[in-house]
């Protein structure tokens, strides 16, 4: 089988030097040059007493229409957050007692624990394959992630939504392993949540919600502050008059990540999705056809996560080998972007070679 690996080759010196074959992006994404530099230039001026507070509305607001243009959503119908969970318990604090929610088995609890959290609500746990199917009339919600983190299965997004529409009920969708890699649309779902950190590779403390007019309709601000307000710099005393879209859910931005979230956007979007994700599917099929080879069967499905159940064990001879991946629900799981080559495959091929299978 002939791949077509290494499409994004001159970037890589240029933007990224890892010391490693860094193999780990679900876990967290590397920085760009681009991005350590606006970052170290801001750490700098904060140290020098020249840090402007109004100054940083610049690369929030920037960052805020960046996400909204990578997944076709309108800058005014996107909140800014600093994790996932918060944004989920946003909506998870809107449903009314007793509401059903449907999840995935196996999904990640950013996305899960806000509803589990909630004793008055009807948590009903299905596999990914079968999600569909089990809306029903008594559903409310379906929650998932468009990429599963354990084993990089990809959700059917298009499926399920069609699923919800039909009985009435709301999708929310976790993009956080999918965004930058996978190409997404907001529209595809009610609520679209991501945390910047993985494959938009900026700083970790900054996160989006992309959610419709219709369903922010149904919620509410939960812990809302000054910049929730229409005018932020307004309503630092008193009572605020909260924003008429969706900033009135937004959370008091982590100023300087913000900053290296603006340029890690900026990347993403001056390759696209779409180019990032030819590039990192052919390497991860690369490496599901070396797998085989060496007698290691991967999870099914085509992603940008290839993991290999039972194999967990292996993270720790890879790392003392300079290969960086990571071990997650008992699978070894590799993870492939933009600054990944043919070379990082083969190396982390060459170093399984030498393990015994089993």
């Amino acid at each position: 089988m002939t791949f077509s690996t290494d499409l994004i080759p001159s970037l890589a010196p240029a933007e990224f030097a890892p010391d490693t074959s860094y193999l780990n992006t679900a876990s967290m994404g590397l920085p760009p040059a681009r991005t350590r530099s606006a970052m170290e230039a801001d750490l700098a001026a904060w140290a020098a007493g020249r840090s402007d507070p109004v100054g940083y509305d610049v690369p929030v607001g920037a960052s805020r229409a960046s996400f909204a243009r990578l997944v076709g959503a309108r800058t005014e119908n996107v909140a800014i957050g600093g994790a996932v969970s918060g944004l989920v318990g946003l909506i998870a604090a809107s449903l009314p007692g007793g509401a059903e929610v449907l999840l995935a088995a196996g999904d990640f609890t950013s996305l899960t624990q806000p509803f589990r959290s909630r004793d008055d609500l009807s948590v009903r746990t299905v596999p990914l394959d079968r999600l569909g199917e089990a809306v029903g009339e008594r559903t409310a919600l379906v929650a998932v992630s468009a990429v599963q983190s354990a084993d990089g299965r990809v959700a059917d997004v298009s499926a399920l939504r069609a699923a919800t529409q039909q009985h009435g009920a709301r999708l929310l969708v976790d993009a956080t392993q999918a965004a930058g890699w996978l190409e997404l649309r907001a529209d595809q779902a009610d609520f679209l949540v991501c945390g910047a950190y993985k494959w938009l590779l900026a700083p970790r403390g900054t996160a989006f919600l992309a959610v419709s007019p219709e369903a922010a309709e149904t919620l509410r601000p939960i812990a809302p502050g000054w910049y929730a307000g229409e005018d932020p710099w307004a309503s630092c005393y008193d009572s605020v008059t909260f924003a008429t879209d969706a900033r009135r859910f937004d959370i008091s931005p982590a100023w300087s990540a913000f900053v290296g979230t603006q340029t890690s956007l900026e990347l993403v979007e001056e390759l696209t999705p779409a180019r990032i994700g030819r590039h990192d599917l052919a390497l991860a099929d690369r490496f599901r056809t070396g797998l085989a080879t060496l007698g290691h069967q991967a999870t099914p499905g085509r992603s940008a996560i290839v993991s290999v159940p039972g194999l967990g064990g292996a993270a720790a001879a890879l790392a003392r080998a300079d290969v960086v991946l990571s071990a997650r629900a008992g699978n070894l799981r590799a993870a492939f972007h933009l600054y990944n080559s043919s070379a990082d495959v083969d190396r982390a091929l060459d170093v399984l070679s030498c393990l015994p299978v089993g």
